[in-house]
């Protein structure tokens, strides 16, 4: 049930930051041109205790649009979409730009991308030990 529910909820966000700026395309004149040549990159971001997914609930979750502009829930979306870039999209190529010391407990929080980045789907979840190796894993993307 509560993967039913998450799914929901990330299809309608997803839906939301994919769908909502072209609401207002039907009122433009057909000699309008696009804003970009580029694919939409629309996600969204959740974050969760435990060590799937599946198997727990999102406590937070954040929009995050990359193009044509940077916008969305996301604290830093600016600087999230810019470290995206960097990683070529790759959510599992993020590093921090400094090393940073975490104690060793172990408390497991779950993050989840899921969305449209460059015109491609996009589906990423990863486990760690706890909330301070996740804001070690990124300087800005995983940081909501």
């Amino acid at each position: 049930m509560r993967n039913t529910a998450r799914r929901a909820a990330t299809l309608g966000l997803t839906a939301t930051a994919v769908c909502g700026p072209l609401a207002g395309a039907s009122l433009a004149s057909p000699a309008t041109a696009p804003a970009s040549l580029h694919a939409p990159s629309a996600l969204v971001l959740t974050l969760g205790r435990g060590e799937s997914a599946a198997t727990t609930a999102p406590l937070r979750a954040v929009t995050l649009t990359c193009a044509p502009t940077a916008s969305g829930s996301h604290p830093a979306p600016a600087a999230a979409c810019a470290e995206l870039r960097a990683a070529h999209g790759d959510p599992g190529a993020l590093s921090a730009d400094e090393p940073v010391t975490c104690t060793r407990e172990y408390a497991p929080v779950v993050v989840t991308v899921d969305g449209v980045w460059q015109g491609r789907r996009l589906s990423y979840e990863r486990t760690f030990a706890n909330e301070c190796v996740k804001n070690a894993a990124s300087t800005s993307v995983f940081t909501f």
